[in-house]
């Protein structure tokens, strides 16, 4: 009999396990295995400093990011007193797996199958990757950690098959030192209808290698040719290919990430990736510790409403931040003309330092209201074409 079954060993999953095992908790953690999310790899200082992440677990550090418009403009925003740092997801996920097995959980390599109960208990149905063999785990609480098209979701949880997702492709390559439109200390988002209609594309540095990808709603989208053209851009066309991968990103949390009994559910399948920016790693971790927190709550009282802490703790320290990029998302993201305008308003100076402490510290900045107005207007003004999409 396990306390907990954490179904999906990415960050979230991971995270959880390791959590509660580390208070004594008996836990399995199951995980496919051999499966690499495509990512661009970016995690803030925030979630160095709060999951205790070695510093050898970074591949680089960035300290500029570039914005580039439909029309080709570049805005270069400096990392002020911080910087982005990067992880391969085929080691960084790893890691967290191996540090939730030194803390004490079970791992086990399969495929989740279903959940089925009876009078003993909740048994989680898994094939065992190396026999084949239909295998079961006893346990009281299950947390389905298991991506965007989660599985425990769509069977256990109401709501759970209705998550919306863009579709991300990406290639890591071997990376070359600066050259052509490439640095190897910048990264570069890409805010062009012809790479990608309604989300962005990326260029991102790894140290030796390179994450070069874009993602889409629109299914009709090449996004294999969209990177093809984002690798000839920035002078990366001849560099050797190590990986290509692809899966669907989720750009809204479930409204509900439990099923009243004995499942709650963490990271890409209960939703949370932030909007507008596609950014994941650090919320998944938040959500594998928040599923974490309820499930030891409700271990402890037995009182089926804990499991509804996990959605409650993430949204009181985050709804504020999803709301505003989602606004932004459905604001700038419509057209070449609305991006173009949105590249041209990160030329100013508040927003770039709002934006990055923002996205280093994860919380709306309140420490310059004057800041806060001024680009509320100036966002307004270029919403309502009242001023040119140009260098302001």
């Amino acid at each position: 009999m396990f306390d907990v079954v954490v179904v999906g060993g990415g960050p979230s999953g991971a995270t959880a396990a390791e959590d509660l095992a580390l208070l004594g908790r008996k836990v399995a953690l199951i995980d496919r295995g051999g499966r690499i999310k495509p990512c661009g790899g970016a995690i803030p200082p925030r979630l160095i400093r709060d999951f205790r992440i070695p510093q050898s677990q970074l591949v680089a550090k960035i300290t500029t990011a570039r914005m580039i418009s439909p029309t080709g403009r570049r805005v270069d925003i400096p990392i002020e007193n911080g910087f982005v740092g990067m992880v391969d997801r085929e080691h960084f996920d790893e890691y967290l797996r191996a540090r939730a097995a030194d803390a004490g959980a079970e791992r086990l390599t399969g495929t989740y199958l279903r959940i089925a109960r009876d009078r003993t208990g909740t048994h989680v149905i898994y094939r065992d990757k190396q026999s084949g063999e239909e295998r079961s785990l006893t346990t009281k609480l299950v947390i389905g950690a298991d991506g965007a098209r989660s599985n425990v979701a769509r069977t256990e949880v109401p709501g759970g098959d209705s998550i919306p997702y863009v579709i991300a492709y990406h290639e890591i390559i071997e990376a070359p030192g600066p050259r052509g439109d490439y640095h190897p200390d910048r990264c570069d988002v890409i805010y062009d209808g012809r790479i990608s209609p309604d989300f962005y594309g990326w260029v991102f540095p790894h140290g030796k290698s390179a994450s070069i990808g874009m993602g889409s709603f629109v299914k009709e989208v090449d996004l294999k040719k969209a990177t093809a053209d984002l690798r000839a851009a920035s002078g990366l066309s001849d560099c050797p290919t190590i990986r290509r991968e692809g899966a669907p990103i989720p750009l809204k949390p479930l409204d509900r990430w439990d099923n009243g009994r004995d499942v709650v559910l963490a990271g890409d399948a209960a939703g949370v990736v932030a909007p507008s920016s596609g950014e994941g790693i650090y919320y998944a971790m938040m959500g594998g510790r928040v599923a974490a927190t309820a499930a030891e709550s409700k271990l402890k009282t037995g009182l089926i409403r804990d499991l509804g802490l996990a959605r409650k703790l993430f949204m009181k320290e985050h709804k504020s931040v999803f709301k505003v990029l989602g606004a932004m998302q459905n604001a700038y993201y419509k057209s070449d003309e609305r991006r173009e305008r949105f590249v041209s308003l990160c030329h100013d100076i508040d927003v770039q330092r709002l934006t990055f402490e923002a996205y280093m510290n994860k919380e709306l900045v309140k420490a310059r209201p004057l800041a806060h107005l001024k680009i509320g207007v100036k966002n307004l003004a270029h919403l309502t074409g009242l001023v040119r999409a140009e260098y302001v």
